[in-house]
Order: C-alpha cells, then structure tokens, then sequence
C-alpha cells in the first residue's frame, strides 16, 4: 500500500512516512502505532501486519476507482460483494459484519463520523487476516467522531 510493504519495521514504516515518529506507540507482540495523517500501523513480532486507514483523516486508497475510505459502508459493501463475484475474491465476514476479501487483504469496516458512519478500510497481510488473535482483536474504530 503505497511506500508501506508488509514486513517493515517500526523504523522502515516512520521512514516510508516521512515520520520522525508515531504519535502513539503501544507495545507487546502485537504491537500498534498511531500516526498523526489518520493512519494505524499493527505489528506481529515487530513486522507490519496491518495498516488501518481513519474514514476522514486517513489517506484515500481506491479498489478498481472505488474510494475504500469515506464512504458509505452499504455501498462498501455492495462494491466488495460485486467485486469479489467479478474477480473471484474470497470474501469473509468478521465477527463484526464487517466484510473482507482476504485474498487481497482488504477489511471494510464502519466508523462513526458525527451523525453518519462511513467506510474504514484495513489492509491486512492475508495469514494474519484469517488468525484468531485477529479477529478477537480488531482494530477499533479511528478517533473521528
């Protein structure tokens, strides 16, 4: 996902950035970082594992012109049921409902923004998608609201 590879260290991610450094960093195995453009970096034994973009502040990526980030999470979801029939995806619901297509390591989740909630995309290294610490562990929803 743009200058970030699964893999990276805390360092190589600061760096890919442009960060000095995150503005949040909590520890242990699985750790997490927050960092000041609306994104989340997840870590599995000190290697990114997963990047959590905030439904407002984060960066837009796009999925086939999609916009994943911002939009509203039934039309996320149609467009990933659609997307998954067109191209073949594997497609899992989290405990959540939220939908992912783990062969790209996409998760669509919701966030509250004010009154309306809109989409919130993960990017997800596939076998950590599919581990059980995962899905007990989502991330939570971004600071937006």
């Amino acid at each position: 996902m743009g200058p970030l590879q699964f893999g990276m260290s805390p360092a190589e991610v600061a760096r890919a950035l442009l960060a000095p450094e995150a503005q949040e960093r909590v520890g242990g195995p699985y750790a997490q970082e927050d960092f000041a453009d609306g994104l989340k970096a997840f870590y599995d034994a000190g290697k990114l594992a997963c990047v959590a973009l905030d439904a407002v502040t984060g960066p837009q990526v796009f999925l086939s012109g999609f916009p994943l980030a911002g939009s509203d999470p039934e039309q996320g979801q149609q467009f990933l049921l659609d997307h998954a029939a067109e191209h073949g995806n594997c497609l899992l619901y989290t405990p959540d409902d939220s939908l992912s297509l783990t062969d790209l390591g996409v998760l669509l989740r919701s966030q509250q923004v004010g009154a309306a909630r809109l989409t919130r995309p993960l990017v997800v290294k596939e076998e950590w998608l599919e581990s059980q610490y995962f899905r007990d562990h989502l991330p939570l929803e971004g600071a937006s609201g």
